[in-house]
């Protein structure tokens, strides 16, 4: 794990002693102000980010919007004691930094707490990709659930593996969890737009080449194929590689080697083959467009990823897991979704599948002018009264829901005792509430 941390301090000057110290165990970056920072960032990701707050100048709201833009790194804050009597830096705090230190400093106990947090952002290094899968498979339906159920058993297995499934339904998505849950898992997991490749440059991309082999080629260069050995390799969008090509993918199937353009000996290459398709390859080879024998070859592991219109229980639990994925970008006072935006996110045919609704749901929290999200601020038709009339059962289901959550805060439990009673967890508890636009009540004992 990289011990890079990004400092940030205000106007260039030496970094205080007690603070060298602290941080004289870490592989840091010093910068001076946000602007600094941004091109900082840019170039680099900081697992972890300290901000020195003692001389600041630049406006709160600045920070506040930088922090926002910036929510990766985990951020520690240093600064005077006396900024705590001020609440706008209390609430920027306490939004944004996992902890924070007081002059005077002690420097092991905040080598310490740079030290945790490099542990969390491990943490969440790990889980990201997951959490990404996880986030697009959501759901209970059964188009999804037998979905879940073909992913683990495929990753067992070491064959080729052909999905199928509209644009943007998340086959990449669906490639990534195979090789997570697989024997590969500790290997490379590298992905490839065949459709984005320019022609004249696929061959020597996807099989490298080696020095001398073509004006400009001044050393050899490894291409994707043998960069996954020992991982998956996954081939997007696979009916557009060109057919001369096809022939080099079908060698390197049958045969477990490569040959770089220019090379004169094969290359073994030990890399799974996933691939992908929005058009049916077997539809395909009846045009004349795709190798029968290679379509054969791939074809040995089939995956379909369901449209979103196939599994509609499950757009309101994805629209909120993007809802609250994407919370540092939301609008401040946007609390969620109205049942009017619910009953036309249930009604919309979602023509762009899962990245549709990820796209709408991010611009709505946004540009939501109220405290809840409505049909206009997804850009979707409000339904009419047929549809209303359809949704009469998920309109009792909400208002019975509401009043069970608000009978239950209004007793004045605690949040445990309120989710214990209603037999939910406290994450999806606070989700209704927001959902509803209930306030948490007054605590009567700790949480």
């Amino acid at each position: 794990m990289s011990r890079q941390v990004l400092c940030i301090t205000g106007p260039p000057h030496a970094l205080p002693g007690p603070l060298h110290d602290a941080i004289a165990g870490f592989d840091v970056c010093h910068v001076a102000g946000l602007a600094a920072a941004d091109t900082a960032l840019q170039g680099q990701h900081f697992p972890v980010g300290l901000l020195v707050l003692d001389d600041w100048q630049e406006p709160l709201v600045e920070l506040d919007h930088f922090l926002r833009r910036h929510s990766r790194p985990r951020w520690v804050a240093v600064f005077r004691p006396q900024a705590l009597q001020e609440a706008p830096f209390r609430q920027l705090v306490h939004d944004h930094c996992v902890d924070f230190h007081t002059w005077p400093l002690d420097p092991g106990r905040l080598s310490h707490t740079l030290g945790h947090a490099l542990g969390l952002a491990a943490l969440g290094q790990r889980a990201e990709a997951a959490d990404a899968c996880a986030m697009r498979l959501t759901g209970n339906s059964p188009a999804i659930t037998l979905l879940r159920q073909q992913i683990m058993k495929v990753a067992g297995a070491d064959a080729p593996v052909l999905i199928w499934g509209e644009s943007g339904t998340g086959k990449e998505l669906v490639a990534r969890a195979i090789h997570e849950h697989s024997g590969r898992a500790d290997g490379p997991f590298v992905p490839i737009n065949c459709g984005a490749i320019p022609a004249s440059l696929v061959q020597s991309v996807l099989f490298g080449y080696e020095k001398g082999a073509f004006t400009g080629a001044g050393a050899g260069k490894t291409g994707l194929v043998e960069s996954a050995s020992g991982g998956s390799i996954f081939l997007d969008e696979i009916g557009d590689l060109p057919l001369e090509l096809q022939a080099n993918l079908l060698r390197f199937l049958q045969e477990k080697t490569i040959y770089r353009v220019g090379g004169t000996r094969s290359v073994p290459v030990d890399a799974r083959v996933i691939a992908a398709s929005h058009v049916k390859l077997a539809d395909a080879v009846a045009r004349g467009d795709f190798r029968e024998d290679l379509y054969y070859r791939l074809n040995v592991l089939t995956l379909q990823v369901p449209a979103l219109r196939e599994r509609r229980e499950d757009v309101v639990v994805l629209a909120e897991e993007v809802f609250h994925g994407y919370a540092t970008e939301r609008a401040r006072g946007v609390r969620g979704f109205s049942s009017s935006a619910l009953r036309a996110m249930r009604s919309h045919d979602w023509p762009g599948n899962v990245r549709e609704l990820l796209n709408r749901v991010r611009r709505a929290a946004v540009m939501a002018d109220g405290a809840l999200i409505q049909p206009h601020d997804l850009e979707l038709e409000a339904p009419g009264r047929a549809a209303v009339s359809g949704e009469a059962l998920d309109s009792a289901r909400e208002r019975a829901e509401r009043l069970a959550l608000q009978s239950q805060l209004d007793a004045g439990h605690s949040i445990t005792a309120v989710a214990r009673e209603l037999g939910i967890s406290r994450m999806t508890l606070y989700r209704l509430m927001a959902k509803h636009g209930l306030q948490r009540p007054v605590r009567r004992a700790a949480d």
